[in-house]
């Protein structure tokens, strides 16, 4: 099968012409589709002897290149895996068993699992659940990408990173840069009695890092690019250098802001990530079920300005978050967290949803098959607004634009919110002053931040070069962003 993107050529007739570009979409993987027909037969056997029971397949495969000064390298991704889990629900009880293969006995390996199961299932002090629901479906995903790292020689991507940082490095005043590329090949078999499901399809990312030095003072500072494509994703890369290459040399005469409550404006990057760590995390349902998330109480409460509207979703977005269904089964979806301020909704696994009487969104993920499945972000983001980037510098009296997204953390149970920038610009009556500042650590109360929220801009723009711990473990793929936001935050 192939996929296809369209291009539109207006002639001066205003007539439209149709020119279609055909990519190659991603093979499902060879093992999930061997395997299959055995997955069914095993399922169909333990049918009788559960009140629920699936599989999940995966198969991810992933290359790594990096350049550093003198040396290039290959490797594999930490996301690579292959193997099954298998859930199963009797008498509200939901147990899983995880394994790396099945065999081709469908028979015997159903002989060998039952017992694991029922063990399982009796284990006394068990959370009693609803029972799962398992409707029909029938449903396939493959991506397309234009590059393929995988059908590329390896010696003309590790060329090209080379030269992307020689590029960057002068030797007068960034004196060191390395880039690193990541492509992940995902492959999904989701099959219950009801349900056969599944995807195949691409994400990459990749960095440039670089390092500017006079005399006894270093500065760092990155570009990162992102999304559901391949080796292409370098060209947008390669149209980061002279940005970066500029703000490395003006980071060497960053001064340290004076601690105090100023107006920020927020990039995209750091603006996503408010929204990840102050109602990602907070309203994943989960959090919810196990009394850890203060939102809770706050469904239905305002928690923002009319400004502050707010999603998550492997369907509102194609990003690195996005896919047709979870690791549970469950079709992607675009939930409202945040409606004009108002906090309207948490994101949830089956598990969570089904104790607590509330919608499936499609965001039980789980770091490998062998990991439980965990309520969970994909895409976060603000929803754009009205004012244009100008105008909400020209608001500024005394204040900062914040960018270059070092890390973020929150507290689900208190509210507080930590972000730290690499690139702090000084806004002074409306115009930047030339200040930069570096780092810029950012904090404050969570309903404080997003309720001093008193101009979202009009663009857009989502970013999944990182990733999500739950707890310093429990790491998914996720992309965050949206618009520029301003608000006050304490900095130090």
């Amino acid at each position: 099968m192939l996929g296809k993107y369209t291009i539109v050529e207006t002639r001066k007739e205003e007539q439209c012409i149709e020119l279609e570009v055909l990519m190659p979409e991603r093979p499902h993987s060879a093992f999930l589709t061997e395997r299959k027909p055995a997955l069914e037969r095993v399922l169909k056997l333990l049918a009788p002897r559960f009140d629920y029971i699936s599989v999940l397949g995966a198969d991810d495969r992933g290359i790594r290149y990096s350049a550093t000064p003198g040396e290039t390298r290959t490797g594999e991704p930490t996301w690579v895996q292959r193997g099954f889990v298998f859930r199963a629900q009797k008498d509200g009880v939901v147990a899983e068993f995880a394994c790396p293969d099945i065999g081709q006995d469908a028979m015997a390996f159903a002989e060998r699992l039952v017992p694991s199961m029922e063990k399982l299932l009796a284990a006394p002090g068990a959370i009693r659940y609803p029972g799962i629901p398992d409707e029909a479906l029938q449903a396939e995903f493959r991506g397309t990408v234009e590059i393929d790292p995988f059908a590329t020689d390896p010696k003309i991507a590790l060329s090209r990173l080379s030269r992307l940082r020689e590029e960057l490095t002068d030797g007068a005043t960034v004196v060191m840069a390395h880039t690193r590329f990541e492509c992940m090949d995902v492959s999904r078999l989701f099959l219950s009695p009801n349900r056969s499901l599944m995807q195949s399809f691409a994400w990459s990312q990749a960095y440039i890092f670089g390092v500017s030095r006079r005399g006894q003072v270093s500065k760092t500072s990155y570009r990162p690019v992102s999304g559901r494509k391949g080796l292409e994703l370098l060209d947008n890369l390669e149209a980061s250098l002279p940005e970066l290459k500029e703000e490395l040399a003006l980071l060497l005469d960053a001064v340290k802001i004076e601690p105090g409550v100023y107006e920020v404006i927020l990039d995209p990057d750091m603006a996503g990530t408010l929204a990840h760590e102050a109602f990602g995390h907070g309203v994943e349902t989960d959090m919810f079920f196990k009394g850890r998330a203060k939102a809770a109480e706050y469904i239905g409460k305002r928690v923002g300005s009319d400004l502050v509207t707010m999603y998550d979703g492997a369907a509102g977005a194609e990003q690195c978050g996005s896919y047709l269904f979870d690791d549970e089964g469950r079709t992607s979806s675009k939930t409202r967290v945040i409606d004009r301020g108002i906090l309207v909704s948490g994101i949830s696994d089956t598990l969570s949803a089904l104790a607590m009487g509330i919608p499936l969104t499609g965001n039980g993920r789980r770091e490998a098959y062998s990991h439980k499945a965990y309520a969970r972000m994909t895409n976060t983001y603000f929803a754009p607004g009205e004012s244009k980037l100008k105008d909400m510098i020209a608001s500024v009296k005394k204040g900062w634009y914040l960018s270059r997204l070092n890390s973020g953390m929150e507290d689900p149970r208190n509210w507080g919110i930590q972000l730290i920038a690499m690139v702090g610009k000084e806004i002074v009556d409306g115009a930047f002053t030339g200040r930069i500042a570096s780092p810029v650590f950012c904090s404050g109360y969570v309903p404080d931040v997003l309720g001093a929220i008193d101009m979202v801009s009009d663009d857009f723009l989502l970013a999944g070069s990182g990733f999500c711990g739950k707890g310093y473990k429990e790491y998914v793929k996720v992309s965050s962003g949206g618009p520029c936001v301003k608000t006050k935050m304490r900095l130090g």
